[in-house]
């Protein structure tokens, strides 16, 4: 990361800091550092890369709240197998 990238961070963190902003700091990417910022109803991810450029990308509520029913989607997204063409359907 270049230095003035490094700067760019730091001011980030500290404008987040003093305006009591919650955030986790990761490295989930080869060359950029990670700010998850987490306001009211959305979630901010802030990408720093270390060739200057910084990517945003945002995730808002749509108010909706489900039930622990839909846990089950959430293991069906993150799941290695293949998914059916048709509940229920029985293998060939």
């Amino acid at each position: 990361m270049k230095p003035d990238q490094f700067a760019k961070l730091l001011v980030f963190l500290d404008r987040l800091d003093k305006q009591k902003i919650h955030y986790r700091l990761s490295k989930h990417l080869e060359e950029a550092l990670s700010v998850e910022v987490y306001a009211p109803g959305e979630h901010w991810e802030v990408d720093f890369w270390a060739d200057g450029e910084v990517y945003v990308e945002r995730f808002r509520s749509n108010g909706h709240i489900d039930d622990e029913a839909v846990l089950s989607e959430l293991f069906a997204l993150c799941s290695d197998e293949e998914p059916s063409s048709k509940v229920g359907s029985e293998p060939r």
